[in-house]
C-alpha cells in the first residue's frame, strides 16, 4: 500500500527542498546541454557541477575486458575486502548518451563493503553514435559473461543487477533478453531499479514537467529518446520500452523514486506492472526527492542507500 500523503509537497524534507532550489538555480545559469557538441557535455559531466557532482574514483577499481558484440567490452570491477557473498552488475545513467562506468565508484565501493558483493559496472556503447540496440546488446553480453564465467572468477553464486535512470531501463531490458533469448529466468536474483525511464513514448509526468530543469526536464527526456531510438523503431515497442513488455518470470525488484522526479510515473507504473506479474519486490517513494537524488549528500540519500543495501543483502 502506498500512502498518498507521501506526495504532499508540504512533507518534503527541508534539505531536499533546499537542494532542489540550488540545482534549479545552477542549471538555469548553465548552458543548454543540447546547444553543445555531445563530447563537450560528456566532459563537463565528468568534471562535475553543483547540479551533477562528480564522484571520486576508487583506488581499488580494476578493469576486465570481455568479448562484446561491438568489440572488446570493458567492465569496471570493485571487489569487497572480504570473501564475496555475491555480485552486483551495475549499469550507469546518462540518458544512453552521457556517463561512464567510472562515475559512481563510491556507491559501488559501499555496496562492496556493506553487502560483500563484487560490483561490476558496464562500459556500454553510447548513443547517438551507437543507438539501439547497441547499449542493450552490451549489457546483455556483460550479464551473460557474469552468469557463465564471472561467477567462477569471483567465487560467487548470487547475482544481482541494477542501475539508475536509463541504467534501470537497461537493467530491465537485460533481464528480458536473458529470459527470452537464453531461457534464463532466474540467473539474477533481484534488481535494484532507481529513477528508471521505462516508457520511451514518454509518460504523463515526464510530458507535463515542462522546461524547468531539476536535473532533467521534459525536453531532456525526449532528446534522450531521440538519440537512443533510431527511425523506424516504435517508441512504445517492448523492444525499447519495457513498460509494455510481458514481465512474467522476472526476479524481485526494489523500485525507488522521488516525488520531484519527472520520471515519477515511470516508476509508479512499472512497479505496479511488476507486482501484477507476481515478481515480488518493493516500491519506495521519497517525498521531494529529485531525479537520482542519491548523488547528493542529504539525509534522504542515506535512507535510500541503506534500503538498497538491505534489499541486496537479502538476495545473497
Amino acid at each position: 500500500m502506498i500512502d498518498h500523503a507521501i506526495f504532499d509537497p508540504a512533507k518534503t524534507d527541508p534539505d531536499a527542498e533546499r537542494l532542489n532550489r540550488e540545482i534549479i538555480a545552477a542549471q538555469a545559469q548553465a548552458p543548454d546541454p543540447w546547444s553543445m557538441p555531445v563530447a563537450e557535455v560528456r566532459e563537463r559531466r565528468r568534471r562535475g557541477s553543483l547540479a551533477y557532482p562528480a564522484m571520486p574514483h576508487s583506488a581499488r577499481a580494476e578493469t576486465i575486458t570481455i568479448p562484446g558484440p561491438g568489440g572488446p567490452l570493458t567492465l569496471r570491477v570493485i571487489r569487497p575486502q572480504r570473501k564475496a557473498r555475491g555480485a552486483y552488475l551495475h549499469i550507469h545513467s546518462g540518458g544512453w548518451v552521457w556517463g561512464g562506468s567510472d562515475e559512481q565508484d563510491p556507491w559501488l565501493e559501499r555496496i562492496a563493503e556493506r553487502c560483500g558483493f563484487v560490483c561490476v559496472s558496464v562500459e556500454y556503447r553510447l548513443a547517438p553514435e551507437h543507438p539501439y540496440p547497441a547499449p542493450i546488446d552490451d549489457c546483455e553480453a556483460a550479464a551473460l559473461w557474469l552468469h557463465r564465467e564471472g561467477r567462477a572468477l569471483f567465487g560467487v553464486e548470487a547475482l544481482t543487477i541494477g542501475g539508475e535512470s536509463v541504467g534501470a531501463h537497461l537493467s530491465v531490458m537485460t533481464l528480458l533478453r536473458l529470459r527470452d533469448r537464453h531461457g534464463l529466468r532466474k540467473a539474477f536474483r533481484g534488481a535494484n531499479l532507481f529513477s528508471g525511464l521505462y516508457d520511451l513514448g514518454v509518460t504523463a509526468s515526464a510530458r507535463n514537467w515542462g522546461e524547468e530543469r531539476l536535473v532533467l526536464n521534459s525536453t531532456d527526456i525526449r532528446r534522450f529518446a531521440d538519440g537512443f531510438v533510431p527511425e523506424g523503431v516504435a517508441r512504445r515497442s517492448p523492444d525499447v520500452s519495457p513498460l509494455y513488455a510481458d514481465l512474467a518470470g522476472l526476479p524481485p525488484a526494489l523500485f525507488s523514486v522521488g516525488t520531484r522526479d519527472p520520471l515519477l510515473d515511470d516508476t509508479l507504473f512499472m512497479s505496479m506492472r511488476w507486482a501484477a506479474a507476481n515478481n515480488g519486490g518493493y516500491t519506495s517513494v521519497y517525498t521531494g526527492g529529485c531525479h537520482v537524488f542519491i548523488r547528493y549528500d542529504i539525509a534522504m540519500t542515506q535512507r535510500a542507500l541503506e534500503l538498497i543495501e538491505r534489499f541486496l543483502m537479502a538476495l545473497a
